[in-house]
């Protein structure tokens, strides 16, 4: 054989070898293994009290009407200057107005804003110190906050400015302007007893929103079923009463959930169920059980690609259960709380599911899967069954960002409430009209019930036809509750998030369900 034909052929074996040759070592990490970004979000505006303005702060002011309050924070001669620029803009003082002003006096600027609501229904703190706060994001200056009349109104003032001010920017480097971060003074005669407030209750509900819109916001790339588990975990360490009870998917195919293992099984991050107790009182708890689907392709049903990046917030109903619970328990409240979050990722996967497969739940029903891309209700038909079985709860609120239609239907002004008694659906209103959280119910027709049975198994989790999407939804979960149960479902779909800024909730993630739940659950304790 000639020399140039041995040489080719060894550098060919060679060459063979090579390509062929076994890894020496497994791929084990999942994604990219880079972190995004290694730092927090930016510093908000710290918050504090005190009977007097600081003379060298920039002053809000918020009023309830034209009518300047009587503060001492304004000389007479800038009190004149100011009533003259409120005449000169014929400010009213309305809810979600503001003026800003300056050159009066040594202050860097005076903010007038509006609390006033329409038909002389009292005031809104709340948004009118979130409003002011918005329009103050870049003023680099120490701010004071004076008008609220009493200790009740200045706390609420503080919750508002706390709740108006979040921002999410730990992943922006190229900032031209970064948000102020001096402190706001809230100032008034009464501000011993609104520091108690605060500190008691309304700072401890402020910060559990601000980690339920965190956990929205968070990018599906470091928030998935694990992550959840052990960022809600690190926030409830050294909080008293706290029991924290984690399913992994071993435990769960144990007990036959079916649904929600089923929904994760196209992912590598495993699915999880995270409960958190928190014994605050005596009697049975009040059970809250919250969708966590941390990123929602559709599965096998695949979505469009428009606006699919938002599915990094189908876990908002988890998050809001979690952040409900952290606020209560932060604040002592005399309730108990058991909290669910059925956490999962959806994703096409070799060894997702299909439609036409048929699942087993916790319970022993069986769901017959027509669309995988209806995801939400499967984790939570697992959730409700196993807190009810084991947790024995007086009552249970579902909560979940569950269809598109509950937006088309009411807007994103409001949530979805779904209910078979009205005693739970009024109490819940109840609630919702108190923390400013918006609900609608929505009927729960029996007609509706009957659209959901399957041919070949219990029932079918999409191809309802004959009803209402949301309504439909509403059904499939309340199947898998006991009727003797006192239940509810909020569809929060359409309030999630914000297209764009409201004086209490920033564009972005809205942390909607926190308030609503920790209302209700202060009003609502087994008798």
């Amino acid at each position: 054989m000639p020399k140039s034909k041995i040489s080719h052929l060894a550098l060919f074996s060679a060459l063979s070898a090579l390509t062929f040759a076994a890894p020496t070592t497994a791929q084990t990490v999942v994604g990219s293994g880079v972190p995004a970004s290694t730092v927090p979000n930016s510093t908000e505006r710290p918050i504090a009290f005190a009977e007097q303005a600081p003379a060298d702060a920039g002053l809000v002011i918020l009023m309830q009407g034209a009518a300047l309050p009587n503060i001492p924070a304004l000389s007479p001669a800038e009190r004149s200057a100011v009533e003259a620029a409120i005449a000169s803009a014929d400010f009213k003082g309305k809810t979600g107005s503001t003026l800003k002003l300056r050159g009066i006096g040594s202050r860097p600027l005076i903010m007038l804003a509006g609390a006033a609501k329409p038909d002389d229904q009292g005031a809104d703190w709340k948004s009118a110190a979130g409003k002011a706060v918005q329009k103050l994001i870049t003023e680099d200056t120490e701010l004071a906050l004076v008008g609220p009349p009493d200790a009740a109104a200045m706390a609420d003032a503080a919750l508002g400015l706390d709740l108006g001010q979040y921002r999410f920017d730990r992943y922006q480097t190229d900032v031209e302007t970064a948000p102020a971060s001096q402190g706001v003074t809230i100032s008034g005669p009464q501000a011993s007893a609104a520091q108690a407030l605060w500190n008691n209750r309304h700072k401890h509900l402020a910060d559990s929103v601000r980690m339920t819109r965190d956990l929205q916001s968070e990018p599906a790339n470091t928030l998935y079923p694990q992550s959840f588990v052990d960022r809600v975990s690190a926030a409830f360490k050294g909080v008293p009463n706290i029991r924290i009870e984690v399913l992994d998917e071993a435990a769960m195919r144990k007990m036959n959930m079916g649904a929600i293992v089923g929904v994760g099984q196209g992912s590598p991050r495993g699915s999880r169920m995270m409960v958190v107790r928190y014994t605050g009182g005596s009697g049975a708890p009040l059970a809250l059980a919250g969708k966590g689907i941390t990123f929602d392709t559709g599965g096998i049903s695949i979505k469009p690609n428009k606006g699919m990046w938002a599915m990094k917030a189908d876990m908002s109903g988890a998050a809001a259960v979690m952040g409900a619970t952290l606020s209560l328990a932060k604040s002592r409240a005399p309730v108990n709380i058991v909290a669910v979050a059925a956490l999962a990722e959806n994703m096409p996967g070799a060894n997702a599911q299909r439609p036409g497969d048929v699942v087993r739940t916790y319970g022993g029903k069986t769901i017959e899967i027509l669309s995988t891309d209806a995801e939400g209700r499967l984790v939570l038909a697992d959730a409700v069954q196993y807190v009810a079985d084991r947790y024995k709860p007086f009552a249970l609120v579902d909560i979940a960002t569950l269809t598109g239609s509950v937006g088309r239907a009411v807007g994103d002004q409001y949530a979805g409430l779904f209910a078979r008694e009205d005693e739970i659906a009024d109490r819940l209103l109840k609630a919702a009209e108190d923390s400013g959280e918006h609900l609608w119910r929505l009927p729960l027709h029996p007609a509706y019930a009957k659209a959901i049975r399957s041919d070949i198994a219990d029932v079918k989790n999409s191809g309802v036809t004959d009803a209402p999407g949301a309504s439909a939804g509403a059904h499939f979960i309340g199947y898998f509750v006991d009727e003797s149960l006192p239940w509810a479902h909020l569809d929060i779909a359409g309030v999630d998030w914000n297209k764009s800024a409201k004086p209490l909730t920033p564009k972005g993630a809205s942390g909607y369900g926190v308030r609503l739940l920790d209302q209700l659950a202060r009003d609502w304790t087994a008798e």
